[in-house]
């Protein structure tokens, strides 16, 4: 039975095979344009957030009754890795994050497992404790955010506008939710003067219990008669603030109306929680989600036709601001990466046309796009989508994926110089390097394995590296024995006369090469030594290449975070915020600035770190005019640091990619006793602020805060009938203010609250003067049975897996690396660390311990890439010498990597980590077909020595094309600051390792199988 060849099948067939390239085509053309589309993969944030208030606690008694309590349930998870939190006054926060290795498909199932736990100890949480809340949508990204403001509007006017916009817009497609940012919730205050309530001999608990009764919603039952059910409504409830302030008050034995003894008006949540400002005005925002199914320029199309609708119902001079554009960046990035791709396309089509001439090279150039639309399409069939990493991918096979297609071609042309006839020479290729193509084909895309397999953040947000690539190289050799074979059999011609095989390497070029190659082979040991002398210099080297995890984007919006010390009101807040804004307006280099006071900025880029509720931050969203404004503006806001913002802690900071992190240097102390924690942390602190390299060195503890004590006098307190419940209720009601009832206006409930003017609830020198209702009906003010003390208590406390855990965290100087800056503290640590007591902790964080988990999760996956690698070796080569020999290869694309990663300062980080392990597929995969086709030259009937020479000699050119091809394609991909160190990694390693395949390679083969120069006389010469 003759051996199936599937390129004979083909020419065969020709009818068929040109209707399915046809399809094809047109297929991957569908595909690009249904293919959703975004600016980076989706990855499951493995955060989950759990908040419990308790008014009036202090942090450790917020630590001790609350966050301990729940962490201690918690921690009953499985699959758990860290639990953070934070401890505040009246506040708890836990952070709850899975392991690393933790399913996709898991993460969901575990949040439910955590509301489970806590509900299981709901009731034993002390009495007055408000929540736990839960927040599981931590990663939720919205793809569009708009601001509504104008001058002399209301924040109730404009969020009324707000809303019915986002009425308007949750009936576009592919929006999910729609939702509102920075509304200020209406308060109906009833203000009193404590004096005032004295001299009538009111009580404002009293008072706050009379109000909340008269307009109390409480059913009156239904009179059943024979014909009808008839409810009992009364009338009464407030309709209008006048109805309020005219309200009858029985005090007592007295009816007195409101406004006798307080004042009524209407106003906003005093103080804020969250203010947004837009450009310096006060602003409403809308935060639109995009479904995941969505394609995010399309449902931006969507939206600007909605917000022309919308604008031209709004009230004149009312403005909408759209601050945060994903279609728009996603369209700028595809622009970009397309200008990247077509730059690398006409590089390889440079490379073909120009070794193999225009009818040849021609093939090649119409066998790219056949594979790129299988790609596309198979893309769409497994639910994949254009982004960042897809993009890059595309690029990075693109230099790869012509191998097949340029060895194909090239050696159909070359039977066709020797006077083959079409079908034999377009079928040869198939026969002779089908198989070993196949073989070199896998090895590569198994050296993409390990981001396939990694389970971590990193590897989830990079695995369509992989998956592109596996898919591309696959489809690159069934075109390079289908299309091809198929398109040479249309283009090439038949040559008028024949040439025998040894005329075509018999040039001056092939004596020289030849002459080298048996030089190399003749002096195998020094060529061995030289070239493991050189790997040994360029492992060296890469440990000298700088370090760094992921990169920064290069989008041009700058964020600026303002922290006051811990305590700062929320009005000091929004006063910096404005003195920040008064920069900004005057800055030419700033397209528009939104400030988010109160708490960090919505997401509206994936991979942002989000900043929780704080009262003493603020966070600025500036879009710049292009990066080098961005650059600009950052140097003129470090300035003003240092010069108009003294008494805040300021950071300004780029967009990151990868994984979110908020430090890029972090260094953990943890231990069980937080003074101990705290000294410690204090040195690691100094040993930190000493390195030259080192930003705004804090901690996450901060500045212990001021708070009145007031210390009872009990004797006193018991005579005059008052207690400490009655104290705390009264101050509350004075200075908080507390529910006296709601008002309903259409579909609003808005609280009425009791509490004191404003001079006297601002003013803490009129705390002893504060007049407390005694047990006989009379007043006396708080100073006669309270001492007062002002005290100093921490304000915030964090648990690190229920250790108290101080983080010590710092930015580093523009031109540094973080895991480098990490690498020279680390050493000046040890003392501190060699001190540290029994159960205390020095960690590393930031970068440095984010990189090390990635690359663990890559590295991890190696010894299965070298299992498979050897199967595939063997199922080709069927020796287990040649299958060693080949393997040994593998390593040699380090030597040119290191070199290239040091020449052009690009650091070495997690995708050049994945640069380095693929360019060992690609070595063995030249490897594999050299070694091929030494073999098959002896078996030819050719000695050893011969065959080593001649097939080296005959290999060059289809390894040199291959490799120039995708040398040249990684130059446009090496400008890109996302894949450029893996480009410039592939560009130098593929450069070093196809000179050695073709020098040193010989040289170790004939070392390996101690091959000998044949005589005349057909004796072996020891060499």
């Amino acid at each position: 039975m003759r051996e199936f060849n599937l390129s004979a099948w083909v020419l065969e067939h020709r009818a068929f095979t040109g209707f399915i390239m046809a399809l094809l085509l047109f297929g991957g053309i569908f595909a690009y344009f249904r293919l959703g589309q975004r600016e980076d993969p989706e990855f499951t944030f493995r955060v989950m957030v759990v908040k419990t208030l308790y008014p009036g606690a202090t942090a450790q008694e917020v630590e001790q009754q609350l966050t301990d309590r729940l962490e201690k349930k918690i921690q009953e998870l499985p699959n758990l890795n860290i639990l953070r939190s934070y401890s505040k006054p009246g506040e708890s926060v836990i952070f709850v994050t899975p392991r690393e290795d933790t399913p996709p498909k898991e993460i969901s199932d575990l949040w439910y497992q955590v509301r489970k736990k806590v509900e299981d100890i709901r009731l034993t949480l002390p009495p007055g404790s408000i929540g736990p809340f839960f927040n599981d949508e931590f990663g939720d990204t919205y793809s569009l955010i708009y601001a509504f403001s104008g001058q002399g509007f209301s924040y109730a006017e404009l969020k009324k506008a707000a809303d019915s916009a986002r009425q308007q817009l949750l009936r576009v497609k592919n929006v999910e939710k729609v939702d509102l940012i920075g509304t200020q919730d209406e308060k109906i205050y009833i203000e009193f003067s404590d004096k005032k309530l004295a001299e009538l001999g009111l009580d404002a608990n009293a008072v706050a219990e009379a109000l909340q009764a008269q307009n109390s919603m409480i059913s009156a039952g239904t009179v059943y008669t024979a014909q009808h059910n008839l409810p009992i409504r009364f009338t009464g409830q407030f309709d209008s603030l006048d109805s309020i302030a005219k309200l009858p008050v029985p005090i007592r034995g007295r009816t007195l109306r409101v406004d006798d003894f307080a004042l009524v008006k209407r106003g906003y949540l005093d103080p804020p929680e969250l203010k947004m400002r837009v450009n310096g005005k006060e602003a409403v925002g809308l935060g639109i989600t995009m479904n995941k199914r969505g394609d995010v320029l399309e449902l931006g199309k969507a939206l600007e036709a909605a917000k022309i609708q919308i604008e031209g119902e709004l009230p004149v001079g009312m403005d909408v601001d759209q601050i945060a554009d994903q279609p728009r960046v996603v369209n700028k990035a595809i622009g970009e990466f397309l200008s990247t791709f077509f730059e690398a396309l006409a590089a390889v089509l440079l490379v073909s046309f120009l070794s193999l001439g225009f009818r040849t090279g021609s093939v090649v150039a119409l066998t790219v796009p056949l594979v790129l639309s299988g790609t596309l399409l198979c893309m769409l069939l497994f639910g994949m989508e254009i982004h960042r990493i897809s993009l890059g991918a595309l690029i990075l096979a693109l230099g790869l994926l012509v191998d097949d297609a340029m060895i194909s071609i090239e050696m159909m042309a070359r039977k066709l110089e020797e006077g083959w006839d079409r079908v034999d020479a377009a079928t040869y290729a198939y026969r002779a390097t089908a198989f070993p193509m196949l073989t070199g084909t896998l090895v590569t895309i198994v050296g993409f394995l390990p981001v396939g397999l990694a389970k971590s953040q990193a590897g989830e947000y990079t695995v369509s590296i992989f998956q592109v690539m596996g898919i591309s190289l696959l489809l690159s050799w069934i075109g390079a024995v289908v299309f091809t074979p198929y398109l040479g059999f249309l283009l090439l011609k038949v040559q008028s006369h024949s040439t025998h095989d040894h005329d075509l390497f018999d040039t001056p070029f092939y004596n020289r090469l030849r002459h080298w190659v048996e030089w190399c082979v003749e002096h195998r040991k020094k060529v061995i030594i030289a070239t493991v002398a050189l790997f040994c210099v360029g492992v060296a080297t890469l440990t000298q290449v700088p370090e760094q995890f992921f990169p920064l984007s290069n989008r041009p919006e700058v964020i600026i975070d303002l922290w006051l010390p811990e305590g700062s009101s929320f009005a000091q807040s929004e006063a910096t915020a404005k003195r920040m804004e008064n920069i900004l307006s005057k800055d030419g280099d700033v397209v528009n600035y939104t400030a988010y006071i109160g708490g960090g900025t919505p997401r509206f880029f994936l991979l942002i770190v989000q900043q929780l509720a704080n009262t003493n931050l603020s966070e600025f969203v500036v879009m710049t005019k292009d990066n080098a404004a961005r650059e600009r503006v950052m140097q003129r806001i470090r300035s003003a640091f240092s010069t108009d913002f003294p008494a805040v802690r300021g950071r300004v900071m780029r967009l990151n990619v990868g994984p979110p992190m908020d430090y890029p240097l972090v260094f953990r102390v943890l231990g069980e006793d937080p003074e101990i924690v705290r000294n410690i942390a204090d040195r690691v602190t100094e040993v930190m602020r000493a390195n030259p390299d080192t930003v705004d060195v804090n901690d996450d503890w901060h500045d212990r805060i001021p708070s009145l004590r007031l210390v009872l006098d009990q004797d006193k307190a018991r005579t005059l009938g008052v207690s400490t419940s009655s104290l705390s209720k009264t101050l509350q009601a004075h200075y908080t203010g507390i529910p006296a009832g709601q008002f309903r206006e259409d579909d609003k409930l808005i609280d009425i609250v009791w509490r004191a003017q404003n001079d006297l609830r601002t003013a803490a020198d009129r705390l002893p003067d504060v007049t407390v209702r005694t047990g006989n009906g009379r007043t006396a003010p708080l100073s006669q049975f309270v001492k007062f003390e002002t005290v100093f208590e921490d304000g915030v406390r964090w648990h690190r897996n229920r250790f108290p855990a101080i983080s010590v965290r710092a930015d580093v100087i523009d031109g540094k690396m973080a895991p480098d800056v990490a690498a020279e503290i680390i050493p000046k640590l040890k003392p501190i660390q060699d001190q540290l007591p029994v159960g205390y902790f020095l960690e590393t964080g930031g970068s440095k311990e984010d990189a090390g988990i990635s690359q663990k999760s890559i590295l991890v996956w190696i010894p299965l890439v070298l299992v498979i690698t050897l199967i595939l070796l063997m199922m080709q080569l069927q020796n287990l010498s040649r299958t060693f020999l080949v393997f040994v290869t593998a390593p040699l694309g380090v030597i040119g990597a290191a070199f290239a990663l040091l020449l052009f300062r690009a650091p070495f980080g997690f995708v050049a980590l994945l640069g380095i392990i693929a360019l060992s597929g690609m070595i063995m995969r030249n490897s594999v077909i050299l070694v091929d086709q030494i073999e098959q030259d002896q078996k030819a009937g050719l000695d050893a020595w011969t065959a080593i020479v001649e097939s080296t000699v005959r290999r060059f050119r289809p390894i040199l094309l291959t490799a120039a091809a995708a040398i040249l394609a990684m130059i446009p991909l090496s400008r890109n600051d996302f894949f450029g160190p893996q480009a410039i990694a592939i560009m130098g390693g593929l450069t070093v390792a196809t000179v050695l395949t073709v020098f040193f390679l010989p040289a170790l083969y004939a070392a390996w199988f101690r091959v000998k120069r044949i005589d005349s006389s057909g004796n072996g010469v020891v060499q």
